[in-house]
């Protein structure tokens, strides 16, 4: 693993993992709720960070800069992005790139993406809106890239339900999964789920 220090105006660090032989493809992890303890230790990231390089696929985990409302958070998520397509030989030539979120990440990934346009992207308790001009909804049905939404069936925390409603009508691919919203005791599952969509997406297409 190493340290990483993004660019852009706003404290940005992550933690860079890889797998032993030449990465395949690099997916950037976003944290939950920084003010609710969210970082990139979180449990849920770290365990589709491993799982991740265990089938060739680096993943950059990175915590959000000062607390911003959403909008700087959604700032830093896309510079996460740049700065894996850049990181891994640059530009369109580069590994494909994915992105993935847990909660106020899943939200924020669905954001970014609308304007990153990554390769796929995986979302684990995404709620549908953050504020009224933080729209995870109408994020998710403006994407063309292939989506990812893992859902618990006893989670009273976030509105997941209309993001589930839509990836459903839209074709995208979605998995209950049978806790709350702190999936405790799932994080293999939740790792099992996520990398084998990544594995789909980012590799068997590349």
């Amino acid at each position: 693993m190493s340290d990483v220090l993004l660019p852009g105006g706003r404290d940005v660090r992550g933690t860079l993992e890889e797998p032993t032989d030449e990465p395949r493809a690099i997916v950037v992890a976003c944290p939950p709720h920084p003010q609710q303890g969210g970082s990139r230790s979180d449990g849920r990231l770290r365990a589709v960070s491993a799982a991740l390089s265990e089938v060739g696929i680096a993943c950059l985990r990175f915590d959000y800069g000062s607390w911003d409302e959403g909008y700087g958070e959604r700032e830093d998520v896309r510079n996460a992005v740049r700065w894996a397509r850049e990181e891994y030989n640059g530009g369109d030539d580069g590994l494909p790139v994915g992105l993935f979120g847990y909660s106020f990440g899943a939200s924020l990934a669905l954001l970014a993406a609308a304007d990153t346009d990554p390769d796929a992207v995986a979302v684990l308790a995404p709620t549908a809106r953050l504020a009224d001009d933080l729209d995870a909804l109408a994020a998710l049905e403006s994407l063309e890239a292939p989506v990812h939404v893992c859902y618990g069936e006893r989670d009273a925390t976030v509105d997941w339900e209309p993001i589930v409603e839509r990836a459903r009508e839209r074709g995208d691919a979605v998995t209950a999964l049978s806790g709350d919203h702190f999936f405790g005791g799932e994080h293999d599952e939740i790792a099992g789920a996520v990398v084998g969509f990544f594995e789909r997406t980012l590799l068997e297409s590349a």
